[in-house]
Order: C-alpha cells, then structure tokens, then sequence
C-alpha cells in the first residue's frame, strides 16, 4: 500500500525557459475559489469528508470577503524600497497584529461563519471568538502571524488564520512585481510565511519549474528543484510517497535536517491545489509520522491538531 523505500526524484528535468518569473502572483478571489473547489472535489471520495466540506465552506466565505471588504493598505513605498534593500519580506507581519482592516476582515469572518455547518467543537471555539476581546483576538492573530500555533488551541486559531489569509492574500497581490527579491530558502519574499507546499508545475512556458506557495498569503516563488525548503541543503534529498510510485503528491525528505515538506506533481495533474491537496494527502502526514523520524516542516494552519 505505501512505498517504503526513500528515492530520488525521477521526474527532474529542466524546462527549456529562457527566464523563470521569481513570483507568480494571483488575483485572490480566484485562488480561494479555486481551493473552495477542490476541497469540494476531495471530499467526494475521501473518509475526511466532513472536514474537507467545511474547509471548503469556509474558503468560498474567504473568497467572499476579498471581494466585498475594503481593500487594506498597501505598504508604502519607503517600506518595500528599506526591505528589498535589507533582504527582507516585502510585508511586516509584526505590524499587522494592530492593523484595524485585519481585526474588521476577522470580525467579518466570525460574523459570516455562523452559517456553516460545522463540528460542535469549532461551533464552540467560533462562538468563543466572536465574544472574545481585543486582547484575546490580537492573541490569536499574533500567533497565526508567527506561524505558531499552540496545540491546545488549534480550533479558534482556524478561523484566526482563515482572516488573516484573507487578509495577507490581497496585499500580496497588490505588490509590485519588480520589488520581490529572495529573502532565504523557503521564505516568502512577500510576507515571510512559510510553505504550506511546494509544486512542479506545468504552466504553459513554465514547466517543469519548482515554485513554493506561502502559507499565508498564496505568494508562489521559484525555489531550486531539489533543495530542503527548510535548511537549504541539496545534499541528501530523496522522496516518498504513499501508495505509488507514480504519486502526484510526494514528501521531499531531508536527511542532513531530519524535515520533510510535500512536493505536488502539477504538471501531471493541473488540478492539484497547493493547501487543499495538502489536508487530502493526510495519509502521506500519517505514514511520516508512524514510520519515519522525520518531521514535518510545511505549514498549514488547517492540518493543525492532526
């Protein structure tokens, strides 16, 4: 059923391109669309498909709210001229904790999320949130900005970090193309989030080309094909996958830093989508985690608690 054996990427070729764009920005109306869909598609056939359901619900509210709430302010130029220079993301995280668009996006979502179905116990941790207080909800949010997410509190940190993608995601796509410049090996250059997944996709003019997608703000970068996403070591690199060989969703394991982040094979299945293909590829997490040391380092604040 799994394979067991660590492998190479026997997939790796190099696309004859001229110039590889370093960022592929998206409108975000169409990638929360686009996610909603294909959590909906997965749950057809997956023993997840509560889960999957409201994952999908919630992404079509994230869609929603892009589209109707005011749009947050961009960062100046001053800031994006002082990061590019200094190597540094192009958004301040730490700034956004006090930022009132994402404090009224959250409170939106709250508002809107009442209309879900959902289990009881993120029927509970919702109706927890829209009673919470400043403090509390700055809480929540610094943690999902920090990328850390305290395992006794994953289920109000879902709807936390659904606002704050909501969020992130247009000011990321207002970014000028021209000031992204790399930060460091599986950083985004927009936001300093880390990867949810990696893809090879097959775009036309872009194939075979490996690109990051930010966990937080669906920023997609260039990263070299095979390289550790999260040391930056090319040495000892190799694959796993679940069921087959042929698997279109595989774990690049790193021995040299004992961390495995997922690698999806779009340019064999377009479909694939870089969050929801990671929650319905749980099998994969599974056979990591009962039958390796290794760890996970992709992060995706809907797979916590799993």
């Amino acid at each position: 059923m799994a394979d067991s054996t660590l492998q190479p990427d026997p997939s790796f070729i190099t696309g004859g391109i001229a110039k590889t764009p370093f960022v592929l920005q998206h409108e975000p109306a169409q990638v929360f669309e686009a996610r909603a869909a294909r959590f909906r598609f997965l749950a057809q056939s997956s023993e997840l498909a509560p889960y999957l359901e409201f994952l999908a619900d919630l992404t079509e509210l994230q869609a929603t709210l892009v589209r109707e709430l005011p749009a947050p302010a961009s960062p100046a130029p001053e800031r994006l001229a002082q990061a590019a220079q200094a190597g540094l993301p192009l958004i301040d995280r730490a700034a956004l904790v006090d930022d009132e668009r994402l404090h009224a996006c959250l409170q939106a979502l709250c508002d809107a999320a009442v209309e879900l179905a959902m289990p009881e116990p993120a029927r509970q941790a919702l109706d927890a949130l829209r009673g919470a207080d400043a403090e509390d909800r700055r809480w929540l949010l610094a943690n999902v900005l920090s990328d850390a997410i305290p395992a006794d509190s994953v289920a109000p940190h879902l709807f936390a970090a659904a606002a704050v993608q909501a969020h992130m995601a247009r000011l990321a796509a207002g970014l000028p193309t021209e000031s992204f410049k790399p930060v460091a090996t599986g950083v985004c250059p927009a936001c300093g989030g880390r990867p949810v997944t990696s893809s090879v996709i097959g775009l036309r003019d872009i194939e075979n080309v490996r690109y990051a997608t930010c966990s937080c703000c669906a920023t997609q970068w260039n990263e070299v094909r095979i390289k550790c996403l999260r040391c930056g070591s090319t040495k000892g690199i190799s694959y796993r996958s679940a069921g087959t060989e042929d698997a279109t969703v595989k774990a690049e394991v790193c021995k040299e830093c004992g961390h495995w982040t997922k690698l999806l094979y779009q340019v064999r299945n377009t479909s694939l989508e870089p969050v929801a293909d990671d929650v319905g590829s749980m099998g994969l997490d599974v056979l990591m985690r009962d039958e390796t040391p290794f760890k996970r380092a992709g992060f995706n604040p809907f797979l916590m608690g799993y």
